[in-house]
């Protein structure tokens, strides 16, 4: 099942700067992932960021996901020489 995770977001300029933000916070997207990039777990961003909800981390991810998907090429698999 595929999580519909627009919902979750926002773009308005006179927040953030008109970087997308877990909509009805300050907390931006990329906030979300680099923490999780950094090895913070859900719990401690739910900690260090008391407006966001599990669902909106979860949202966060799905969003990541996808865009990995449809952005980047697969990697190449490495051969043995």
């Amino acid at each position: 099942m595929v999580m519909n995770y627009t919902a979750a977001f926002e773009r308005r300029p006179d927040v953030c700067g008109g970087e997308m933000v877990v909509k009805g916070t300050r907390v931006t997207v990329r906030t979300v992932l680099a923490s999780l990039a950094e090895g913070a777990s859900v719990e401690e961003i739910l900690s260090d960021f008391p407006t966001l909800t599990r669902e909106a981390v979860r949202a966060v991810i799905a969003f990541a996901a996808t865009s990995a998907e449809e952005d980047l090429p697969a990697p190449g698999i490495p051969t043995s020489a």
